[in-house]
Parts: C-alpha cells; structure tokens; sequence
C-alpha cells in the first residue's frame, strides 16, 4: 500500500513537467504533493540553488506554458524506494525531453526526493537533482 502510494506520487510529479493540454491544471496540483515547509534544491554543476513550493513552480510554468518551450516531458526512468515507518526516499533517473525555440533536445539525470507520511498522506518533504554534464554522465 505504501509502495503504491508513493510511486502514484512519483508519476504525478513527473507528470506535471509536460507541456500542452491540462498542464496548468497539473502544476496548480503540483503543490498538494509536498507539504507546505518542502524544499527542492538544483545543482546541475553551479552553486546549489534552494526553493520553495511555490518557487519551483513559477518559473516552470511560465516554459511549459510560454510557447517556447514545446513537446517537453519529464519521466521517471529507474529507481528504488526505501521505507521505514513514516519515512520514505526515492532515488532515481530520469529523462526529459522537447523544443526549445524549436530546436530539439534531451537530457538525463538524476533525482532524490523525501517523503513523509501526514495525516493526509505520503508528501514530498524534499526534492534534489542534478544533470549530467561533460564529467558528470550516467552509466
């Protein structure tokens, strides 16, 4: 029952970075996945950059809804759970792909989020990623 839980989480995360039709229902349900003190943490080979819920958000929805940026999804690829009582953690790869100013491109990298159990339910009490990079690649 966790399990499932926890990877319904995981897909409506994900699904939320697609661009189209019902994306700004998607990120306006974004927030009720994590709880309200959630952090989400960007490295990508810079300074790590820290956001809030509604930090991470905004400046997603303004690409996914903007017009410049087209055809964009984001999907899990592997990854394991591990559980311990009200505690959970993800950490996995995942891909993304779509237009940018109508040129092509792909990308990979890797996620980590934190889940805890409220009385609403599992929720996403962290989020981190990073992507690859020239000396930094998947294998």
């Amino acid at each position: 029952m966790d399990q499932t839980a926890l990877n319904e989480l995981i897909r409506r995360f994900f699904d939320a970075f697609v661009s189209g039709p019902d994306c700004e229902e998607r990120l306006d349900a974004l927030p009720e996945l994590f709880i309200p003190q959630a952090v989400i943490v960007r490295t990508c080979g810079s300074e790590p950059l820290a956001y809030t819920v509604d930090e991470f958000i905004a400046p997603r929805r303004v690409l996914l809804t903007g017009g410049t940026l087209t055809d964009f999804r984001e999907w899990a690829l592997d990854g394991r759970f591990d559980i311990f009582g009200d505690i959970a953690h993800w950490y996995g790869a995942y891909a993304k792909e779509g237009r940018q100013d109508g040129v092509a491109f792909t990308g990979r990298g890797m996620k980590t989020i934190q889940f805890v159990r409220t009385a609403a339910g599992w929720r996403i009490s962290a989020a981190a990623w990073d992507d690859e990079r020239p000396g930094v690649v998947m294998s």
